[in-house]
């Protein structure tokens, strides 16, 4: 018996082990400028619900909509989202 409880207890720590190792940590993103995010964003990054803020002209719409990847940005930079419209260095 002292076997299949090492056995048992065994098969429950390595399946404990498998739920508790933390996931791939994502690569810092660095971003000093609109430049360098429009080097991955072309047309900027926002959030999924967000409407770009204009004060003349037609809006621009044509942004990645990720908002983890807006988030992501913000962290780095907070200047990057001037306006507050929740779209980061937007660009026609």
């Amino acid at each position: 018996m002292t076997a299949r409880r090492t056995l048992a207890g065994l098969t429950v720590a390595a399946c404990l082990g498998t739920l508790l190792v933390a996931p791939a940590a994502q690569a810092a993103v660095s971003y000093a400028n609109c430049t360098a995010v429009q080097k991955t964003y072309p047309h900027g990054v926002g959030r999924a619900n967000a409407r770009d803020r204009v004060t003349s002209g037609r809006p621009v719409t044509t942004w990645r909509k990720d908002t983890a990847a807006y988030d992501r940005a913000i962290k780095a930079n907070a200047g990057l989202d001037r306006d507050k419209d929740a779209v980061a260095c937007e660009k026609r």
